[in-house]
């Protein structure tokens, strides 16, 4: 069982508790039951491995896992199922998998849905809809029917790649236990997640070593394979737990940079590498640059772009995206590193809808090994998210204020997520965001608004004296929502006018700003921050995959502020 089942059991138990449950604390425990399954998605450690070395007590150690909480983690390991699960998908048999995720359809949107027209799966509503049924529901309109439909085939596109972060955790331990094997000189992830692409297809191991049987019969073993599709002598093929498929290539370690250079670009990527190879009278593949039959390159990846004229191009760059005329010419840019930033400045407190204190995220921050961060709840039009007002704003200061002062090499900066309201306003006045080190404001509704006037809503923010960032600026949701629409890039004239930084929100499942996006930005000289969006301390892993995010639009460390102290930083603002 891993962390990712568990976690699939205690969202399902949120979304059912939602649809089945009336009592007035229902928004609490389903609100409870998606935070463990965050904070599980991303631990480090098996949740079984923890429950084997310290029982239901060491299940209550885990961040968001309580009591109640814990039982049930203890009932599904110990017996495969949770009988409270079992009792609301006897009552409602909605298939969760299908529906959760798909914008605008809540718990209790899918309980009138049911009650009303058996709606149960993706298929039952898609066909409602088609047929005009969905309009007779109270709360839909034709219009409405017909944006499900839209949203609905969105849906289904996206469903056959998964979201970075959701095969991370899987994809790195798989990685480390190759590396542990002996006689293994190198073992490494390519393809899409080695780019850090948003959302991967499929996994791709290389490993070089001496015996690959060993290897090979590893691979195939392991506990997470349901399916071994094909293996040869150098290759296998499964199909892990949760129906990702992984391939494996074992090679020597004279083929080792050549088959990782391979395996890591996109198709186009390496199209153009092999035309430039046969230009040259040379033939590239997986084993090597070969001259005739003699192998010239192939042992590092920096041997094979050089033995073909070029640059090493980092791996979040093979696009074809123009990075091969760059390498040609030694431009390849000096992109920001992993490890780089000193500072988050998107982090949510218990005070609104995060899950821990600002003295847990601060010292959570710290061990996490950040200089700084910006304590950012949201503010009072957000009441489904415990926003601030005002004075609760100017109270929170304060406390942080005195909370400096007990935290030696640390610091903690005043800041808020302030709401842009439908008419481009903020929920929270001027003169108490001057009183804050840093803002950032961000669009929470009103996403079906034209583009001309979406944009405008951001624009105004950005003109604003007091707003210094604009935090997820489209409002997407990877796999879940294209966002609402804008003018990217006169907002990015205007940022550029008014000195008005872009975040790149390093939760995986929105990386906003897109990498296009970023790259159009960096060529404007429009400044970024990459931020994790944190709401428990386990969140700040998140930031590696925006500073992945940030490579893949060519940002340098000059580029992302954040890799400055805070007194810098804050010097650096409107």
């Amino acid at each position: 069982m891993k962390n990712s089942d568990v976690s699939r059991v205690l969202r399902d138990l949120g979304f059912l508790t939602e649809v089945g449950d009336d009592d007035l604390n229902v928004q609490f425990r389903a609100r409870a039951y998606y935070r463990a399954a965050d904070t599980l998605a991303g631990l480090a450690e098996n949740v079984v491995d923890v429950y084997n070395k310290k029982g239901n007590a060491g299940l209550v150690e885990i961040p968001s896992v309580g009591k109640a909480i814990a039982a049930k983690i203890e009932e599904l390991i110990k017996t495969g199922k949770v009988r409270r699960l079992e009792e609301l998908r006897a009552k409602f048999p909605i298939n969760v998998d299908e529906l959760y995720g798909l914008e605008g359809v809540g718990a209790k949107t899918i309980k009138m849905l049911y009650e009303k027209l058996q709606v149960k799966s993706l298929a039952d509503l898609e066909k409602a809809a088609a047929e005009g049924r969905l309009r007779k529901v109270p709360g839909f309109t034709e219009k409405k029917e017909q944006d499900m439909l839209r949203k609905i085939e969105f849906f289904k596109k996206s469903k056959g790649r998964r979201i970075i972060g959701d095969v991370w955790p899987l994809v790195k331990q798989i990685e480390a236990r190759l590396l542990q094997l002996r006689g293994v000189k190198n073992a490494m992830v390519a393809g899409s997640l080695r780019r850090m692409k948003e959302t991967i297809g499929d996994i791709d191991y290389i490993v070089s070593v001496r015996d690959p049987v060993p290897v090979m019969e590893f691979f195939v073993k392991m506990p997470e394979v349901q399916e071994v599709i094909g293996r040869g002598p150098a290759k296998a093929f499964v199909r892990l737990a949760g129906g990702i498929d992984a391939d494996l290539l074992v090679v020597p370690e004279e083929s080792w940079g050549s088959a990782l250079q391979y395996f890591t670009g996109s198709k186009e990527h390496s199209v153009k590498l092999r035309k430039i190879a046969i230009a040259k009278g040379l033939r590239l593949n997986e084993w090597g640059v070969f001259n005739g039959e003699k192998r010239v390159a192939g042992k590092t990846e920096e041997d094979v772009y050089r033995a073909l004229g070029l640059q090493l191009v980092p791996p979040e760059m093979r696009e074809n995206a123009g990075e091969i005329e760059l390498a040609s010419q030694n431009k390849i840019p000096e992109l920001v590193e992993y490890g780089r930033l000193k500072g988050d400045l998107q982090v949510h407190s218990e005070n609104s809808d995060g899950t821990a204190t600002i003295e847990e995220m601060a010292r959570g921050a710290k061990a996490f090994g950040l200089d700084y961060i910006a304590i950012t709840d949201h503010t009072k039009s957000l009441a489904f998210a415990g926003g601030l007002d005002e004075q609760e704003l100017l109270n929170q200061a304060e406390k942080i204020a005195e909370l400096n002062d007990t935290l030696e090499g640390f610091r903690i900066l005043t800041s808020a997520e302030v709401n842009i309201m439908k008419d481009g306003t903020l929920d929270i006045s001027n003169n108490v965001l001057d009183r804050l080190d840093i803002v950032g404001a961000a669009i929470h509704s009103h996403f079906s608004l034209p583009v001309e006037a979406q944009t405008e809503r951001l624009v105004q923010a950005a003109r604003n004296p007091s707003v210094d960032i604009l935090f997820h600026p489209t409002g997407r949701l990877i796999n879940r929502r294209p966002g609402y629409p804008v003018d990217i890039e006169k907002l990015i004239e205007i940022a550029k006018d008014t000195n008005t930084i872009l975040e790149i929100d390093a939760h995986y499942d929105r990386l906003d700003l897109k990498d296009d996006y970023v790259r159009m930005a960096v060529g404007k000289g429009v400044k970024l921050v990459i931020d994790s969006d944190a709401h428990h301390p386990i969140h700040y892993a998140y930031l590696t995959f925006g500073v992945g995010q940030a490579r893949r639009g060519w940002a340098t460390q000059l580029d992302v502020l954040n890799t400055l102290p805070a007194d810098k930083l804050l010097r650096a603002l409107k």
